[in-house]
């Protein structure tokens, strides 16, 4: 969430409509009912028949996705443990001998043996030369390591159908233009934390879900779905087609956050880099651009920002209050 800069124009408090033209919004469009870009969408029909054989995404995507580069390794006790509990269809487990034992240590073995995946028992030189030449030459992995496939992103209409199966209004993040990975991380762990059915990420310009960012989400985006979009905005306005409103976070948004609107409705947050904010066509997609008032400071982390606004909405369900 960027700091208080002048705009470039008047704000956009509800993407160009008056109040009375969003009232008509009363939950989610059921999948067969929304205008998803029938092309696109039949293109991307036949990439998942031709995909049937890859590996799944860390433990939560079902159906689509991409794949990028080859193996990697996931690091850390928490993010390991969490990511067998998912059932990420891991290859090998890296334990550094000699290792003081603890109850991560001893679950992530029992669950590596039930799932099949081979338990290498290595010298702690040696898991760190693996980890510098998987591109992390400072990570502190604890003594333990995962191997793991290329995550795989599902759809943007995926986290859609999630929500639909809890039951439950849906709650999406979107990132526009964050590109640091441990942000991304703990944008993960507080949507989790507060109930969010996944992540809306752009495939350019954007961090991506790497083992950094697996870390610093402590696991949780091996159950929390990451889609990415070829055009954010193309796909948020798609998100408003079938019936989910859209509320950008920017300190010269118009409307402060505890006034939140459509807080009880299908949502989705967009937060923006905390350098340049939200993007201007991002923006101007946004149903009402809400911002957190601070002192003290210029702005706020995206991820900081990202929790502060899940939490009042998380709030404001749990009290039944509306818009």
């Amino acid at each position: 969430m960027p700091a208080n800069k002048s705009k470039k124009g008047p704000t956009k408090g509800s993407g160009g409509k008056g109040r009375r033209a969003l009232e008509g919004k009363k939950g989610t469009l059921p999948a067969e009912q929304r205008h998803w870009y029938a092309d696109k969408q039949r293109a991307r029909d036949v990439e998942r028949t031709e995909r049937r054989g890859a590996a799944p995404s860390g433990g939560a995507a079902r159906g689509g996705g991409r794949r990028d580069g080859g193996q990697e390794l996931l690091i850390g006790r928490n993010p390991v443990v969490e990511a067998l509990r998912a059932g990420v269809p891991a290859t090998r487990l890296f334990l550094v001998n000699s290792l003081d034992k603890d109850d991560r240590i001893t679950e992530a073995a029992k669950l590596a043996g039930a799932a099949g995946i081979e338990i290498h028992e290595v010298t702690r030189p040696e898991l760190d030369r693996r980890c510098d030449s998987n591109g992390q030459p400072d990570a502190v992995h604890q003594g333990i390591a995962l191997q793991v496939p290329p995550y795989r992103y599902r759809d943007a209409e995926d986290l859609l159908d999630a929500a639909a199966e809890t039951g439950r209004p849906a709650l999406i993040v979107a990132l526009d233009g964050v590109t640091d990975p441990h942000n991304l991380g703990a944008v993960a762990r507080s949507a989790a934390a507060f109930g969010a059915h996944g992540l809306l990420i752009p495939e350019r310009r954007s961090a991506g879900v790497t083992m950094s960012a697996w870390k610093t989400s402590a696991g949780t985006l091996a159950r929390l779905p990451v889609a990415q979009a070829t055009n954010l905005t193309r796909t948020l306005e798609a998100y408003k087609k079938a019936g989910v409103f859209v509320v950008g976070l920017d300190a010269g948004g118009d409307t402060p956050l505890d006034g939140l609107p459509f807080a009880t409705d299908p949502l989705v947050i967009v937060v923006g880099s905390e350098g340049r904010g939200l993007s201007r066509l991002v923006r101007a997609t946004c149903d009402a651009v809400a911002s957190i008032p601070i002192s003290g400071a210029e702005s706020l982390n995206a991820s900081v920002a990202a929790g502060v606004a899940l939490y009042e909405v998380a709030r404001r369900r749990s009290s039944g209050q509306g818009r």
